[in-house]
């Protein structure tokens, strides 16, 4: 790696200690961004949150650990009775502040986590059902609950959004892209973005995250260009607690003494990483945090087949890949057809890109076209379009109904990719066992992706819902605490989003919500034992 100068370093860490100073008072007096020699021991700034990740999920958090609390409006009526008849029992305190088991319970929605589920009913109320009822909430800015954080990124902020293919519409609809206090039809309106559908491509959805961020006052929060190395637990010792004691009981034994003063922030953590400098030189950082949240998505690690000659340079594993090649012409004037492996929407992207550029394809999946957990099973048509139209030539465009490829496109259902070879060709095997061989200009495989936790330890195997095998989003999300999002085999860990199992923006809000309460519980605990611990002194024990 290559390590800018301390010059370099210095100003990075006044970027990073501008705010901070301020929030965390005169207990932080620096914050040197270490290399390998320093030592921990160092004075080194500490954190009460750090987030890593940027999208989304890292975003909202950032919302609510900023302050902004939502509250039951005076005009709304939830539809559901029961939950309305909950909500106005307290309509006094913001939702950060109830009970979230109790006012969860009994509800039904598309995710596993009932905290996302309560948060999406109060943001989209039967949403499910067709209807587009405004939320039942509304928001205010409490400067006295904010908690310092940071968030992490390695591009600006809407993460993996930036990245995505832009041609292609989203698959939710606009308004369930949003996040709290900023509608999406607002910001298009005032951005002048023609807005044709209820769908709207990747690069508005990006624009939109990083326009609320700015427009919410969180940017002071966001470091872009940050990759993180190594997330560390500093405190081993306290694995083996009780559970109950270890997260609700805060002894004056853990608080830290800086500069004379009592801290209220436990080193749990060490974050180490470095910063892209503008020349392509590395920052190197340590951090010190108290929790750290894990809002990466999953995104990082495409799927693979863990087949022969899946590494030949014409294999490719994502959609901009596929788009760079068709945009700098290195498919123009192929006639062998491009081979797409995989039966989600992203697959069927990849078949819409190429059949919009006249290219023919081989579709090959494992599935049967009859599977009922085919995507497209669950999206109407009126709505999706251009995805059952990919579903129709699953269906009625198979290699079985004619011996012969078709000219624009050919389905293999109920295959499995064998190999492929140098020759561009690929070995294909039946349900039945009947191997098949054919030739292509590119192959594109699509079949997922996973995140890339290798910064913890072990990559994170331990986290999840099966011990040591990696975090999977649907397979393997990592195991967390259903009401606060916290890991339940690593405390003081926090995760949110895909990694544990809401792919979709709407559900990630919970996880928000969930980790927000929590921690300000925590907070409040801590400042009630500081304040109780003064006998009015000076507050040092």
């Amino acid at each position: 790696r290559s390590y800018s100068s301390p010059e370099t370093e210095g100003q990075l860490l006044n970027s990073f200690v501008q705010y901070f100073g301020d929030s965390l008072g005169r207990k932080i007096k620096r914050m040197p961004l270490i290399e390998e020699t320093v030592l921990p021991g160092d004075s080194l700034l500490t954190l009460p949150v750090v987030i890593i990740g940027n999208g989304p999920s890292g975003i909202c958090l950032s919302y609510l650990l900023s302050g902004y609390r939502p509250y039951l409006s005076p005009e709304a009526i939830h539809p559901n009775p029961v939950l309305h008849t909950k909500l106005e029992e307290a309509r006094h305190l913001s939702i950060v502040d109830q009970d979230l088991e109790y006012l969860s319970e009994g509800l039904e929605g598309r995710s596993s986590n009932p905290v996302a589920v309560l948060f999406d009913t109060l943001l989209h109320p039967d949403a499910d059902f067709g209807y587009d009822y405004p939320p039942v909430l509304h928001w205010k800015l409490e400067q006295h609950n904010y908690i310092p954080h940071i968030v992490l990124g390695k591009g600006p902020p809407g993460g993996a959004w930036h990245s995505m293919e832009g041609s292609m519409l989203t698959i939710s609809f606009g308004d369930w892209m949003e996040l709290p206090g900023l509608t999406f039809k607002d910001w298009a309106a005032s951005k002048r973005r023609n807005i044709k559908s209820d769908r709207v491509i990747p690069e508005e959805i990006a624009c939109y995250y990083k326009h609320y961020v700015k427009v919410m006052g969180l940017q002071k929060n966001f470091r872009d260009n940050v990759y993180i190395t190594s997330v560390s637990r500093l405190y081993r010792g306290t694995d083996d607690e009780d559970r109950n004691q270890l997260n609700e009981s805060i002894s004056t034994r853990h608080l830290e003494m800086e500069d004379g003063q009592k801290s209220l922030i436990k080193r749990n953590w060490e974050v180490r990483g470095y910063q892209r400098a503008t020349d392509g030189s590395h920052v190197p950082f340590c951090l010190f945090a108290e929790n750290v949240a894990l809002a990466t998505g999953t995104f990082d690690s495409p799927g693979r087949l863990q087949v022969e000659g899946e590494d030949f340079p014409f294999v490719l594993h994502s959609m901009s890949d596929f788009g760079a090649a068709i945009s700098k012409g290195k498919l123009r004037g192929k006639t062998d057809p491009v081979l797409i492996v995989g039966a989600g929407l992203t697959a069927a992207d990849a078949v819409l890109c190429a059949y919009n550029n006249n290219i023919p394809v081989i579709h090959v999946f494992r599935r049967r076209v009859t599977d009922t957990s085919l995507i497209f099973k669950q999206l109407p048509k009126k709505l999706y379009p251009e995805y059952h139209k990919v579903y129709h030539m699953m269906c009625t465009q198979s290699h079985t109904v004619d011996s012969s490829l078709h000219s624009a496109y050919t389905s293999f259902p109920e295959h499995n990719v064998l190999s492929f070879k140098p020759e561009m060709k690929c070995v294909l095997q039946s349900a039945s066992g009947l191997k098949k061989i054919v030739k292509f200009s590119v192959a594109l495989v699509l079949i997922g992706s996973h995140p890339n936790l290798f910064f913890l330890k072990d990559q994170g195997h331990g986290i999840g819902h099966h011990s040591n095998q990696p975090i999977t989003c649907k397979g393997n999300p990592i195991e967390i605490d259903p009401y606060t999002y916290e890991c339940t085999k690593e405390a003081n860990l926090f995760a949110l989003g895909p990694l544990v199992g809401d792919n979709f923006v709407r559900f990630l809000k919970g996880g928000a919500l969930g980790i927000a309460r929590c921690l300000a519980i925590r907070q409040k605990k801590k400042h009630e034992l500081i304040e109780s611990g003064d006998g009015g002194g000076d507050g040092v024990p």
